[in-house]
This record gives C-alpha cells, sequence and structure tokens, in this order.
C-alpha cells in the first residue's frame, strides 16, 4: 500500500504543470458531479446524471449556463455543491490547498511554485507565497462586504430568503460564475441601482484580476514606485472596451429603447459589465436582442477578463498584445511596444498561439454543435462563445440541446476554464519538454 501511494506520488510529481492543471480540474468536476447526482442534492424532481455533469462542470468552470433550474431543482445541499465548485473555479483550486500549507508554512515546495505559476499568470516580480495570500483575504473581504451589501439591498426589496441569496450571489459574481437561483437571472431586478452596483463592483473586482488588486496595494502602501505594465494594460483595457461597447449597445439596442433614460442606461452598463466581466447575469433578455447587439456580446465575451482574475475569455492582455502586434505592423516596426516599452518575444508568441488555440476551439464547438441542433446559427455561435469564454449567456436554448449537443457545450467550458493554451498544452506536450523561461512585466 504506501510502496502504491509513493509511486502515485512520484507519478504525480512527473506530470507537467499545465497537464497537472487541467487534471486537476478534471478531478473536481468528477467529484461534483457524482455529488450533484446524489438524490439528496435534489428537490422534486431528480436530476439526470448528464445534467449533474453539465452544471458540475459549469459551476468549476465559472460559466453559468445550465440545463435544469439551480433554484427549483437543486435543493440547499445541491446549491452549497455548486457554491464550492464556484470558489474553487473561481480563485483556482491549487489556491486552496497552496494556502493550507503556507498556514502551516513559510514557503511552498518547488512542485506547488510552477503549479501556482501555471495557474496565475504574473510579473515575475510577484512571489507566488505572499501572492495566494493575498488572493484569498482579497477574497474573503470581497465576497463578505458583497454578501453584506446585497443582503441590505435584498431584504428592502422583498426578496425571499435574502441571506442565503446575498451569499449565493456575492460568491457568484465575485467569481463571475453567473450562477442565480432565480430562472431568470436579475430581469426582476433590473431597474434596482443598488443591486446592479453591487454585483457590477464584485464582478468588476474578479475580472480585473488579483494582478491588480496586489499590485495597486504595494503601490498604496509604498512598496514599488510605480504600477506594472501588465496592471496598467488592464486597467486601460477594461476601461476603455467597457465604455466603447456601453455606447453601442445604448445607441443601437432597440429592446431598451421605451426604457426611462436612467434604466436604459444602467441597462446598457449592466449588460456590459456581464460581457466583459464574463460574469453571465442578465436584467434584461438575452433572446430577445438585436443581431448587433448578440454580435457585440459576443465580441466581449471572446476578449473577456484579464489574466490571474476569475473571468473567462481570450484576456484583456492577449487582446492588448494582437492590438500592438497590428499596430506594429501598420507603422513598420519590428518589435511590439506599449507606452515606450518593448514587449518581449515569447509573450507575444504566447498570444499569437492563445488566439490560434482560442479561435480554433470556437470553431471546431460551434461546427460540432451545429451538425447535432436545429437552433438558428447565430444562437449556437453565442451559446459556444458564452461556453469558451465562461460567460453564461444564452439567447434560451440551453436547456433545449441534445445529450450529444450538452456534451460538446460541457467541453468547452471545461476547456475555457483550464485555457485553450494551457488544454492543447497540457494535450500534446511531452512531459518535461516546455522551457521554463522568466516572464517579463506583461502578463498574457
Amino acid at each position: 500500500m504506501r510502496q502504491s501511494l509513493q509511486g502515485f506520488r512520484k507519478f504525480l510529481e512527473s506530470v507537467e504543470p499545465a497537464r497537472m492543471v487541467a487534471l486537476g480540474y478534471l478531478s473536481y468536476a468528477v467529484a461534483g458531479w457524482l455529488l450533484l447526482a446524489l438524490p439528496i442534492a435534489h428537490s422534486a424532481t431528480r436530476v439526470p446524471a448528464l445534467d449533474a455533469l453539465f452544471t458540475s462542470t459549469s459551476a468549476l468552470s465559472t460559466t453559468g449556463l445550465v440545463t435544469v433550474s439551480t433554484g427549483h431543482d437543486y435543493n440547499l445541499f445541491g446549491q452549497f455543491i455548486i457554491l464550492v465548485l464556484i470558489e474553487l473555479g473561481g480563485i483556482g483550486y491549487m489556491t486552496f490547498g497552496s494556502f493550507v500549507v503556507l498556514s502551516h508554512s513559510d514557503t511552498l515546495s518547488e512542485r506547488r511554485r510552477q503549479i501556482g505559476v501555471t495557474v496565475f499568470s504574473m510579473p515575475r516580480e510577484f512571489r507566488i507565497d505572499k501572492f495566494i495570500r493575498s488572493v484569498v483575504v482579497f477574497t474573503v473581504i470581497t465576497e463578505t462586504v458583497g454578501a453584506i451589501a446585497l443582503f441590505l439591498a435584498f431584504s428592502h426589496s422583498g426578496i425571499p430568503n435574502p441571506l442565503w441569496s446575498s451569499i449565493f450571489h456575492s460568491v457568484s459574481a465575485f467569481c463571475t460564475a453567473g450562477f442565480s437561483v432565480y430562472d431568470n437571472s436579475f430581469e426582476q431586478l433590473s431597474g434596482n441601482f443598488w443591486v446592479n452596483l453591487i454585483l457590477s463592483i464584485e464582478s468588476y473586482l474578479g475580472a480585473m484580476g488579483f494582478i491588480v488588486f496586489v499590485d495597486v496595494w504595494r503601490r498604496l502602501i509604498g512598496k514599488t514606485q510605480y504600477v506594472t505594465l501588465t496592471s496598467r494594460i488592464i486597467l486601460v483595457t477594461t476601461a476603455g472596451v467597457s465604455l466603447v461597447a456601453v455606447i453601442l449597445f445604448f445607441l443601437g439596442e432597440p429592446s431598451i429603447r421605451t426604457l426611462p433614460l436612467e434604466e436604459r442606461l444602467m441597462a446598457s452598463c449592466f449588460q456590459v459589465m456581464t460581457s466583459v466581466t464574463t460574469v453571465g447575469f442578465n436584467t434584461i433578455p438575452i433572446g430577445k436582442l438585436s443581431q448587433a447587439s448578440l454580435f457585440l456580446i459576443i465580441m466581449l465575451m471572446i476578449i473577456g477578463a484579464s489574466p490571474s482574475g476569475t473571468g473567462g475569455g481570450l484576456k484583456t492582455t492577449t487582446f492588448s498584445a494582437i492590438c500592438g502586434v497590428i499596430w506594429s505592423s501598420l507603422k513598420g516596426r519590428n518589435k511590439v511596444m506599449f507606452w515606450g516599452k518593448v514587449i518581449p518575444e515569447e509573450r507575444v508568441w504566447v498570444a499569437i498561439s492563445t488566439l490560434g488555440f482560442y479561435v480554433g476551439s470556437l470553431i471546431i464547438g460551434c461546427y460540432l454543435l451545429s451538425l447535432t441542433e436545429s437552433a438558428a446559427f447565430e444562437s449556437l455561435l453565442f451559446e459556444c462563445a458564452s461556453a469558451l469564454g465562461t460567460v453564461g449567456l444564452s439567447t434560451g436554448i440551453t436547456a433545449q440541446l441534445t445529450p450529444v449537443g450538452k456534451v460538446i457545450i460541457t467541453v468547452l467550458m471545461f476547456v475555457g476554464r483550464v485555457g485553450p493554451l494551457a488544454f492543447g498544452v497540457a494535450l500534446f506536450l511531452p512531459s518535461g519538454k516546455r522551457d521554463e523561461k522568466e516572464t517579463d512585466d506583461l502578463a498574457v
């Protein structure tokens, strides 16, 4: 028995970090599936095994797409399991284990450090042990404050069971999961300013990432004299994309033109926020949006959140690097530059590779879904982009997917959580063959 355990431990230590991350998420998804498939997790109607797997993967990947009702088909125990999976997926399952180790030790093993660096793409001057402590503290504080604020807002609005609802949605918002105990998400609270504001703040904090939080905090307490290039790119890109998208949505979406001006603006801001952060909540029916607005949301879902955050998508830093490549080509430069700083060539290659894997995964997923489903193509494309970007928005076709279609979306959600490039590395790269080069200031 001892020899078997030692052999298994040696096997785990020999697995390449990116592959280890994928296997870790897979094991948690399977464990969540088994728990959610138990009758004690269901309400009156039993949830089929495939739908339990779909829900487990959706929660762990912090996507939010559902084929059954979270609030009605799962009881409190089932919803608690979903919440645990959301937390594990949101800040990374390795974070919990590493934090437990750090609570009894000052340092991490080299193996945990390698996997931690793989999970959290970060500037080279960040120490992974201190970073993980900061991640856990930041998460606990943000989710606690968010839950208290939501409890007050829900209680004032007459929402049933406001305590559990506030806890569940605070975690779901910060982890950009989009899971809700309400079947129509937050459509019934579309005009509630405080609920919209609290959810938006939590989602942006989670999506912009722990790099920005740690970086800004180090700057405020005087440990550094400047904010890193990564944080500046994240902040500027997130703000710029959000502002442009809000203007386009506000002017171009016909379904909100009859709303009062302030509600129309609030709906535009919230729907752009939920797409950019990949949180997946909605205050207006997605299935009633125009094709132009659906396409805009697809673009936002593809761009996604930021590295080392809880959101998905291509990532703002990767998007910025690709834009930098295009701009440098137009200017006739042979190097990619941001604000006078040269981006290392290996980072540019990572950005291009990530884009290739991401677009390839989206194309393959959409093609396969087109073979199995009869819905309109734009709805299928939206569903695939939402799954791969771990967003959770849908035009309303998720519950009607065929069993094969559910499997396709499940795979896309898993790939989106691990990361298309990391998933490709985990599949195709032989162990020990990856170059371990130091990364520069830009995390992609």
